[in-house]
């Protein structure tokens, strides 16, 4: 995922890497499905394959946890889910407010994900008037006006922007002047923001450009495949050439 400015160094207050910290919640989903299924234990390479990264990697983010699994028996799957958890900062409770409900903020509002993962949806806000008081699962919508008053009396920090473009920068430098120091940019669009203020975007346009891109790799290959004589058609071509209508007799014997 991109994020939307160069960020602080690449460390956190345990020395754990960036990198490391974006996969945290990729293994936390794995845990999750395996705690749900009452697993007790796993082993580095079975969550490494649920989690999509390779073993050594995962055994290498686990060591900045201070947790190696035990030889022949491997993670106890609820330790990890509460290590992780706590190193991600989800046991506590995190107010969230959700600026712009269009169609897609009031997806995200309904989304039923961040309550189960320590999220609480405070606020939602909009600048029309006409959607002031209306309820989106189950949250009155509040005007954009009462955007800092919301933040100080739920002691907001996490901002999502939903935002069209044009808006999203204003709303983030109020966000941000009002103590908010991490946000959530759906917006297209990248943002300006101090140190000490993280940021992390999300551009459905630009996933979806990369699947093109890969989309339209893999289709040259297969004509240059085709082209060189190596693709499954020309194989079968090759082979239907030295066999009869019946498939396994010549079409034409020698006299």
């Amino acid at each position: 995922m991109a994020t939307g400015r160069t960020h602080r160094p690449a460390t956190r207050s345990r020395g754990i890497p960036e990198a490391t910290v974006a996969r945290l919640p990729l293994y936390l989903r794995a845990l999750t499905a395996l705690s749900e299924r009452s697993v007790p234990t796993v082993s580095s390479e079975e969550l490494a394959a649920a989690a999509g990264v390779n073993s050594a990697k995962l055994r290498k983010d686990f060591s900045y946890l201070g947790s190696y699994g035990t030889r022949g028996v491997g993670y106890d799957v609820e330790y990890l889910v509460y290590q992780i958890s706590r190193e991600l900062g989800l046991t506590q409770d995190w107010p969230v407010v959700i600026v712009g409900i269009g169609n897609l903020g009031a997806a995200l509002a309904n989304y039923g994900g961040f309550a189960s993962r320590g999220f609480r949806v405070a606020a939602l806000i909009d600048a029309d008037p006409a959607m002031a008081g209306k309820p989106v699962a189950g949250i009155p919508v509040q005007h954009t006006d009462e955007l800092e008053k919301i933040i100080k009396d739920n002691g907001v920090s996490i901002g999502v922007i939903a935002t069209p473009a044009g808006a999203a920068q204003q709303v983030c430098d109020r966000l941000v002047a009002a103590g908010v120091s991490s946000i959530l940019n759906f917006a297209p669009t990248v943002l300006s923001v101090p140190d000490g203020v993280d940021v992390r975007k999300v551009d459905l346009s630009i996933e979806l450009q990369i699947l093109a891109f890969h989309e339209q790799r893999k289709a040259g290959e297969e004509a240059a495949a085709l082209r060189d004589g190596t693709g499954p058609v020309a194989a079968t071509r090759e082979d239907s050439a030295d066999k009869g209508p019946d498939g396994d007799v010549p079409a034409v014997m020698p006299a």
